[in-house]
């Protein structure tokens, strides 16, 4: 459980002789890439400020992804204990992530080898995702020791949502095989612990919960004015903003069609941030809705934006929406509410417990594009609605400081580490499939 108010980071900047050596794992996706582009977002975001709160206590840290070729070198130290090392995977630096898989044995080897000839030692390994999940079995079972993953998203929930591309059965079967085998699962919310208990039998007790954070000192309140002024932004339009990538589980196209259902606004703004490109197929394809719905006038592409020059775009909306079909956190509400923003959130990841109704925004139970706009539309006009002040919207999100999200996940590194010292040796060996078609997994 994380305390209600943020800690200050430097209290924790000389190493002690209990500092850890720990390996991360983000093998698909690099948390120092673009974020909003196809496989970057919050989960980079988490890997990146976790590490580096972990570094400011004095831990060190190696955050092993693959090699993505856009200026990074190979290793990169953030701070004196804190490593992103690039690893090159298969013959193309841009592959789609599923076609990561054949090479991450090969990309394991890569890891060791650099590991025995800096002489290193870990005392965990952490993974992000499924694919670092593979990764981390590896290092479990060569290593022995002990191993945590945080899926971020899971195969069988995207399949049950039923929005997007199908994930394939490598995933699941490689998810439940974690599940059974890592030494902790971490989570961000309640709801993904009884997802992960109801979809993939995992036990309870195996499961720990801990929310993403937010980085407060990054995400402070400005005067709306200013931050139009800043962004060069119609001091009388209306503003919504969404922050995200653009995969159909995002629910853009719905955020779209309720535009549309918005006519008695004017001067309604809508501004997307994220995408792989204003000529990507799919910012091609938002356009070509845009047009089609008659909202194109009114929609502004603004493209991708780096994380820290986001605060004026949340400062300078009256709204930020959450339109999403699922997520498993919901990071940018916290960005949002930082900023003294109030969110129109669907029903998804932490907006029921981050998100107070009618005082710091609201949440969307039917998220039919009608319903959405509805709810929009009472945020920008109901005269009976008062949302809270800026300080009062940035108050209900403090506890989520990177500082108390380390806090708690330090209690979990030190309970896993603690048991696996005490526990017999299990089997750890990698895993093996076989996936034929009469395979019951």
């Amino acid at each position: 459980m994380l305390g209600t108010k943020p800690k200050p980071s430097d209290n924790h900047t000389s190493e002690s002789p209990a500092a850890l050596r720990i390996a991360m794992f983000s093998i698909h996706s690099c948390p120092m890439g673009k974020l909003g582009t196809r496989d970057t977002g919050g989960m980079n975001v988490y890997v990146r400020e976790v590490a580096r709160e972990l570094g400011r206590r004095g831990h060190h840290v190696d955050v092993y992804t693959r090699f993505h070729g856009d200026g990074h070198g190979p290793i990169m130290r953030v701070s004196k204990t804190v490593r992103f090392i690039h690893i090159e995977v298969g013959e193309n630096r841009r592959i789609h992530k599923l076609a990561i898989y054949p090479h991450l044995s090969g990309l394991f080897c890569k890891i060791d080898t650099l590991r025995k000839q800096e002489l290193s030692e870990y005392d965990l390994v952490h993974s992000h995702y499924w694919l670092s999940g593979r990764v981390g079995n590896l290092a479990q079972g060569k290593w022995k020791i002990p191993h945590l993953v945080t899926f971020h998203t899971l195969g069988k929930i995207k399949n049950h949502v039923g929005v997007g591309d199908s994930e394939p059965r490598l995933r699941i079967v490689t998810e439940k095989h974690l599940v059974r085998s890592c030494d902790r699962i971490i989570v961000s919310t309640e709801r993904g612990k009884q997802e992960l208990i109801h979809f993939y039998n995992a036990k309870p007790d195996a499961i720990g919960v801990i929310p993403c954070g937010v980085n407060l000192d990054l995400f402070q309140p400005m005067p709306k004015s200013e931050a139009r002024s800043q962004l060069g932004l119609d001091q009388q339009d209306t503003i919504l903003l969404y922050v995200g990538r653009f995969a159909a589980l995002k629910g853009l196209d719905r955020l779209l069609q309720a535009i549309s259902f918005l006519k008695d606004h004017n001067k309604l703004r809508l501004i997307i941030i994220g995408g792989e490109g204003f000529d990507s197929p799919e910012t091609v394809r938002l356009k070509r809705l845009s047009r089609a719905l008659g909202v194109e006038n009114r929609v502004i592409f603004m493209g991708s934006i780096e994380h820290e020059s986001l605060p004026p775009y949340y400062c300078a909306a009256d709204l930020l929406v959450v339109p999403s079909h699922h997520e498993s956190f919901g990071l940018v509400a916290l960005e949002s509410l930082a900023c003294g923003t109030p969110v129109v959130a669907t029903k998804v990841g932490v907006a029921e417990v981050t998100i107070k109704e009618g005082k710091t925004g609201f949440v969307v139970s039917d998220p039919a594009p009608h319903v959405l706009a509805e709810k929009i539309g009472t945020a920008l006009t109901d005269p009976q609605r008062k949302f809270a002040s800026v300080d009062t919207l940035r108050e209900t999100v403090t506890r989520f400081s990177w500082s108390n999200v380390v806090d708690a996940m330090m209690d979990e590194y030190r309970s896993v580490l603690n048991g696996f010292r005490l526990s017999a040796v299990k089997d750890t060996s990698p895993m093996v499939f076989r996936l034929s078609k009469t395979s019951s997994l």
